[in-house]
């Protein structure tokens, strides 16, 4: 075993973990830091990882051999190729300087692999004061029902052709979101579950999916995390509300046990989270080295 829990857990302000993200913190165990481990020597994804869906092989990987590794701190660095390559490296721990010697490894390590980009991901917790960056949100459906919101919601498919041909621009217009990537995906054939849309004037102005459940690393059914988007100009009527209540709904009817959200702080999605009583986990905050 590589990692000492008693050294590591203490270290965990957030439940965040190199190249998988955001787990649950039942799921929070040195068995999983082992796992993505693991996976760094056969390039493969984890069982549970949620890129799995999207097939092909794992971009981005643990630089096992520069993991730091001690009491008080641990930088776990992760390499990824995709575009000009990116070198991350998780700051675990509480000394002062600990986001400058991360910074000075990322650019240390961005050097020795040729790649562009060096950041440093530094894992927050839930009471930080001002926070930056992504706040970590849990949605627990065991807590209290999620009833069918109505409105006009339903899976692209289901509406007409006119309708769905609405769609590509409609995605390609929320690109930032993640839509057109989605939508790439969609037209390729990949085996997703459904895309819940909302609509104005027969056309598709909002969007949440794609709807997965998955089990996690203990094997709890967990809905995946979704692509979500409402046009800008039809935001204010409460179109965002109705689908993020539609997609709650989707999950909680199928049995997932809970869904972990990343939201921009003080963004749209943030805000409605927040507005419907989701529970914070913490915050990862990411710079440039």
């Amino acid at each position: 075993m590589f990692f000492r829990w008693d050294w590591l857990r203490p270290q965990l302000t957030a439940p965040i973990v190199p190249t998988l993200g955001p787990v649950h913190p039942d799921a929070l165990t040195v068995g999983i830091f082992e796992d993505v481990l693991r996976a760094a020597d056969t390039g493969g994804f984890l069982p549970y990882d949620k890129d799995r869906r999207w097939g092909g092989e794992k971009d981005e990987k643990v630089l096992r051999e520069d993991v730091v590794h001690q009491p008080e701190r641990t930088l776990i660095p992760t390499l990824t190729r995709h575009g000009r390559g990116t070198v991350k490296v998780f700051a675990y721990g509480f000394p002062d300087d600990v986001v400058d010697e991360a910074a000075e490894l990322a650019a240390k390590l961005a050097a020795g692999y040729d790649v562009v980009n060096a950041r440093v991901v530094r894992p927050l917790g839930p009471k930080t004061p001002h926070p930056r960056g992504t706040r970590i949100q849990l949605k627990d459906f065991t807590g209290g029902p999620c009833p069918d919101p109505g409105g006009p919601v339903r899976p692209v498919t289901d509406w007409p052709a006119a309708v769905q041909g609405t769609f590509a621009p409609f995605a390609a217009a929320m690109a930032a979101d993640g839509l057109a990537f989605l939508h790439t995906q969609m037209q390729a054939g990949r085996r997703c579950g459904p895309v819940l849309t909302a609509t104005v004037d027969g056309r598709i102005v909002g969007a949440i999916g794609p709807m997965e459940i998955q089990p996690d690393a203990i094997g709890r059914p967990q809905l995946m995390p979704q692509y979500f988007a409402v046009l800008p100009e039809a935001r204010g009527q409460g179109l965002g509300r109705v689908l993020w209540r539609a997609a709650m709904h989707w999950g909680q009817s199928r049995g997932a046990a809970y869904q972990l959200l990343q939201t921009e702080v003080d963004g749209p999605s943030d805000r409605l989270c927040r507005a419907e009583g989701l529970t914070p986990l913490g915050f990862t905050h990411t710079t440039s080295a």
